[in-house]
């Protein structure tokens, strides 16, 4: 996010939205945004020093905020999710956000808490730097992948965007959860700095100097698939001696991921394995229940099913001070102050471009049938030609309108819309939007870094709005907790969607390719009419997803 973007942003105040702000005597808020000013503005002409600037600001948070404020008395570490070993300036988000989230709707499971914990105190003895690592790395690069070890790895590589890169990451540790594996998470340049270290006293990410972390595909000779069909390894465990590691592949074909990936049998192989590389694209953690020798282990973990992700998800993803103090500066000056605040995230796929006008017509049509946003009314129909006054200040409701897009066309228009024209209920609508890249450019850390930031910010909306089919918007509204508003696929015979959106059965994200499950019986069968914790995606009708 840069100055001109925060200029734009501030020129969009509604004049009544500053007036109410005035109306209150100066308090500890007041005083910290006078202190914190000529740190913010050192940090947007200097980025280099933002994240110190969040440290400092973070610190004057602390000393000024009362035991009785709602940031204080936020529960800080999710129900027991985060672990107090943490020293807190390293990483603000950790235990900041919780005071900007809704409260959760999901009790955390005290089993779940007694696994993280003993997670952690594994990680901390077979991660990087240990004698441990370092002996089993000796027996990998060896060719040596026989016989039990002490500790084992699941090592996770990135593909894709910053949404799927979050939901296979989770799903990959969720799988080292159930297997007792440690995942390393191999960081690129674009990654760096990204999130913060999840689990105290140790480090998540690979080592540098890891041998096999590239070149990997469906048709690799490693990949467990091709394995199976080259006799290298078998089911009745008589293949002979293991390779010393498995790549597992887990990218969506066609909307499908490989046979042989998510039945019990090929579980069991896998399982003899002490190192497994693993890509994916996918929220293959769906895929996990679909596993019979998991299934009372997750019960136990998630007696709620549509809590996997907001909780995992919570846990494990914390952004880094760079990206919280884009985080930090954008909801503090922007959105804190409304009496509510709805998020609306737009994604445009290049290969199925909406065009603007339809995908507009039908944000309205969501937002306005079910009363997210009012109706406008032209200051011009007022008596005598004059605008009508505005309401008084106690009386005035401010609604932030948070706009998530790479394209800057429908903030401009739904802005123009609510500045220009009053709204029939009275209240004042204020439309935000903190970058408009034009395209995705993964390969970027710093668009990364809004990215991340955007998700954040729209996880912690009272409302969301988002775009069928996306990734990006299911991670924002399952760290909220909030089922939202999706935008229903357009029927492209008509140019048009006849629902504009529906909400979904719950705040999971969509496994959109499915595993067959053809097995060693020879028939495929659909999951979600013989598990009661299943059903079809409503905007991937093939997908599958978890819910209560």
């Amino acid at each position: 996010m840069d100055t001109d973007k925060l200029g734009e942003a501030a020129a969009a105040h509604p004049p009544e939205a500053e007036k109410r702000r005035g109306v209150a005597a100066p308090g500890a808020a007041t005083v910290l945004v006078l202190v914190a000013l000529p740190l913010m503005l050192v940090s947007y002409f200097f980025g280099d020093l933002a994240a110190d600037t969040v440290v400092r600001l973070h610190r004057f948070k602390e000393s000024s905020l009362s035991s009785s404020s709602p940031a204080a008395a936020a529960d800080r570490l999710l129900g027991g999710l985060l672990s107090p070993e943490f020293d807190e300036a390293s990483c603000l988000s950790r235990y900041e956000a919780s005071s900007r989230w809704k409260p959760s709707p999901f009790r955390v499971s005290p089993y779940l808490v007694e696994r993280l914990r003993r997670y952690e105190a594994n990680h901390r003895r077979c991660g990087p730097g240990t004698a441990r690592y370092r002996d089993a790395v000796a027996r990998l690069r060896s060719g040596d992948g026989d016989g039990d070890a002490e500790c084992r790895y699941v090592v996770w590589l990135p593909i894709q965007g910053l949404g799927n890169r979050m939901l296979s990451l989770v799903s990959t540790f969720l799988y080292a959860l159930l297997t007792g594996r440690v995942v390393l998470v191999h960081e690129p340049p674009e990654m760096e700095g990204l999130f913060c270290e999840p689990f105290p006293g140790t480090s998540w990410l690979l080592p540098p100097d890891f041998p096999y972390k590239g070149g990997f595909s469906a048709a690799s000779n490693e990949s467990y698939v091709n394995m199976l069909k080259n006799g290298v390894v078998r089911h009745d465990g008589d293949g002979g001696a293991l390779p010393p590691y498995v790549y597992l592949h887990l990218e969506q074909i066609h909307l499908r991921l490989q046979n042989h990936t998510f039945c019990e049998e090929d579980h069991r192989v896998l399982d003899r394995f002490n190192w497994m590389v693993l890509r994916s694209d996918s929220y293959f953690a769906v895929a996990l229940f679909l596993v019979p020798a998991y299934r009372a282990e997750l019960d136990r973990m998630f007696p709620a099913k549509g809590s996997v992700f907001h909780h995992l998800g919570r846990y494990l993803f914390h952004p880094g001070n760079r990206a919280w103090g884009i985080v930090e500066r954008f909801y503090d000056g922007y959105l804190a102050g409304a009496d509510e605040r709805l998020g609306i995230q737009v994604r445009i796929v290049p290969q199925m471009a909406v065009p603007f006008d339809v995908m507009y017509e039908q944000i309205l049509r969501c937002t306005r049938e079910h009363g997210l946003l009012p109706q406008v009314t032209s200051t011009s129909e007022s008596a005598g030609g004059r605008p009508p006054p505005p309401p008084t200040a106690t009386a005035t409701k401010v609604k932030a309108v948070l706009v998530v897009s790479l394209k800057r066309e429908y903030y401009d228009k739904l802005h123009g819309a609510y500045y220009t024209n009053a709204t029939a209920s009275g209240e004042v609508v204020a439309v935000y939007q903190p970058s408009h890249d034009g395209d995705q450019h993964t390969e970027a850390r710093a668009h990364n870094e809004r990215a991340l930031a955007e998700i954040y910010l729209l996880s912690f909306s009272d409302a969301v709005v988002t775009t069928a089919w996306s990734t990006f918007g299911y991670v924002a509204h399952a760290l909220a907790g909030v089922r939202p508003w999706q935008l229903a696929p357009l029927d492209w015979g008509k140019m048009r969607a006849d629902v504009a959106c529906a909400r979904p059965a719950s705040v999971e994200p969509c496994l959109h390719s499915p595993p067959p499950l053809v097995c060693r019986a020879r028939r495929d069968r659909d999951p979600a009419a013989h598990l009661p914790f299943l059903r079809h995606c409503e905007d991937v009708p093939a997908g599958l997803k978890l819910f209560d």
